[in-house]
C-alpha cells in the first residue's frame, strides 16, 4: 500500500499564514515531523489530523491512495 500527499502539505499551510518557524515556536508539529513532510514521508494519524485542523481539509483532500504491486491479488 502506498499513501502519498497530493500537495505540497508546507507550501499549504505556508499559504495560511503558518511557517515552519510558528509550527516549532507554538509546538504544532515536531522537528521530525517538519523535516518528514519535506522528505514526503509518512506520518502519523495524530499528525494528519493537526494538519486537516490547521487546513481545516479532509486527510484525503492532502493524500491519496497508489497502489503497488504489492497490493495486487494474486491470481490462482
Amino acid at each position: 500500500m502506498s499513501l502519498q500527499y497530493k500537495i505540497d502539505i508546507l507550501e499549504a499551510l505556508k499559504s495560511k499564514g503558518i511557517n515552519t518557524n510558528k509550527l516549532r515556536k507554538e509546538k504544532l508539529l515536531s522537528e521530525g515531523v517538519i523535516q518528514a513532510l519535506r522528505e514526503k514521508k509518512p506520518i502519523s494519524w495524530s499528525n494528519i489530523s493537526k494538519i486537516c485542523e490547521m487546513l481545516q481539509c479532509q486527510p484525503g483532500d492532502i493524500m491519496e491512495y497508489i497502489p503497488d504491486d504489492t497490493d495486487k491479488p494474486k491470481e490462482e
